[in-house]
């Protein structure tokens, strides 16, 4: 985003981990713990609450509003990243083909230095705010164009900045998981490609990002569209760094919590992820607080940036959804954000990595297959807990849950309800699960969480998938 306006109907939407996995035993008891900041070590601004853990807490920041005492205030004692906001976009940095014009650009990049801050470089190829010259172009002219620009403002800033948009915004919106039709993409499928490639040879230090709105909800098409490439870039050694999750979350486009199973999934993936450009319809503290929880579940989350100081300041002042109001008082959603930085609004659990019995943190019961079958098929259940063998499961570096070491924690479906089973391990991406640090067991390929039927807890009781949330018929640990 940062566009100046986009169409009505399609509002738009670390360095090191908060996650300590403590590693005890080769076949014993295995747990990993969320490790929240040491008691005393509460922090009362989000740049340094957020370094606590490694991370940046950021805001997007616009060069006409630094002479705003009460914006820029707030912007230094807050914030220990800074992306501008539109003067590093393309048709602010080369108005004219050929001729570089950094004057707003580095007047954001300076005084993000001069107060100690990281800065984002944001965006280098883009279908919207394209100079009028680079509009007239198509094919070979306009990939050239696009080159060049990104070596001539990757060369202005080589060595400065610390994570670069690459190419912002590729996909289309709906549900076809296409890409969307722009100059940039007649020129060729191959010019996301084309865009890493040259800004990893122009500044090999910087962290190189794909941007997208639209994407934080795991099973929209457009999210899978997008996983999709990065997966082939990461197989084929496309230079791909950082996926950028712009989370504009409104009544179009709500927060859903399977967003840190996408967080996670892309993670996995070999990919750094950030949340780059937060902003939510009337600043709801709890939804702030969730996302923010999201990010310092997954280890490879850099930060997280809102996309202006005040409300009065956002591109969408008339929804109310920053953590600042117009005259720049703390809103909820703020302490909430702040509450969750300091480690206070965490609730961890044991995720049940390693070897043995899986408990219930609701029930109390274990993960069972029913009278120790080993018929492909056979749908678990909940039973008291005893060592067994049919309740002996083995996390493994596939992602796999085994049982008698040949069978597979099996999901029969990817919709909410599908059979949980134990069925021949075959490597599919219905048999991988991934351990979220909250303790709930997402599903690979469904992106849903593993989950007792009607959140019963009485032996028999049997398991399925279903969306994930907070509820203790979800969270699991090892007995």
């Amino acid at each position: 985003m940062g566009s100046y306006a986009l169409p009505g109907p399609f509002v738009r939407r670390k360095i090191r981990d908060l996650l300590l996995a403590l590693i005890v035993g080769v076949l014993g008891a295995v747990t990993a713990l969320v490790a929240a900041p040491p008691a005393g070590a509460a922090e009362s601004t989000l740049g340094a609450a957020a370094a606590q853990s490694g991370r940046y807490f950021g805001t997007a920041v616009a060069s006409g509003k630094l002479s705003d005492s009460t914006y820029a205030t707030i912007a230094s004692r807050e914030f220990n990243s800074v992306t501008a906001e539109n003067e590093m976009k393309i048709d602010a940095t080369e108005p004219q083909r050929g001729q570089f014009n950094f004057t707003a650009a580095d007047r954001v990049y300076n005084w993000a230095v001069q107060n100690g801050k990281q800065v984002r470089g944001h965006t280098l190829a883009w279908h919207s705010q394209q100079p009028g010259w680079m509009q007239s172009l198509s094919g070979s002219a306009l990939r050239q164009a696009m080159t060049d620009h990104i070596n001539g403002v990757m060369a202005h800033y080589k060595g400065k900045i610390a994570q670069w948009d690459v190419v912002n915004e590729a996909f289309a919106d709906g549900s076809s998981g296409a890409r969307r039709d722009s100059n940039l993409q007649r020129s060729g499928n191959d010019w996301i490609e084309v865009a890493f490639r040259a800004a990893r040879a122009a500044d090999p230090a910087a962290k190189l990002c794909y941007n997208d709105y639209n994407v934080e909800d795991w099973t929209w098409a457009k999210t899978q569209a997008m996983y999709a490439m990065v997966r082939d870039f990461k197989q084929r050694g496309v230079p791909i760094d950082c996926v950028g999750f712009q989370s504009h979350f409104n009544s179009g486009s709500p927060y859903n919590s399977n967003f840190r199973t996408t967080l996670q999934n892309f993670a996995a993936l070999g990919v750094d992820v950030a949340v780059t450009e937060l902003d939510i319809q009337g600043a709801p503290a709890s939804t702030y607080a969730s996302v923010t929880n999201d990010c310092l579940a997954v280890p490879r989350c850099l930060g997280i940036t809102v996309w202006g100081v005040r409300d009065t300041d956002s591109w969408r002042s008339e929804q109310s959804p920053l953590l600042f109001n117009g005259d720049g008082s703390k809103k909820p959603a703020y302490t909430a954000v702040l509450n969750a930085l300091n480690g206070g609004s965490t609730t961890p659990t044991t995720p049940p990595a390693g070897s043995g019995p899986i408990k219930g943190v609701g029930s109390g019961r274990c993960l069972d297959v029913p009278a120790a079958s080993t018929t492909d098929g056979t749908q678990l259940q909940l039973w008291d807990c005893h060592n067994a063998t049919n309740q002996q499961w083995t996390y493994t570096a596939a992602g796999e849950l085994r049982v008698y070491g040949d069978k597979c924690l099996d999901a029969a479906g990817t919709g909410n309800g599908a059979k949980v089973q134990i069925y021949s391990c075959w490597g599919g991406d219905n048999q991988k699960w991934r351990l979220a640090s909250d303790g709930s067991i997402v599903g690979v390929q469904s992106g849903l969480c593993l989950d007792s039927v009607a959140a019963g807890t009485a032996n028999g009781t049997l398991i399925q998938l279903y969306s994930c949330s907070t509820g203790s018929n979800q969270r699991w640990t090892r007995a």
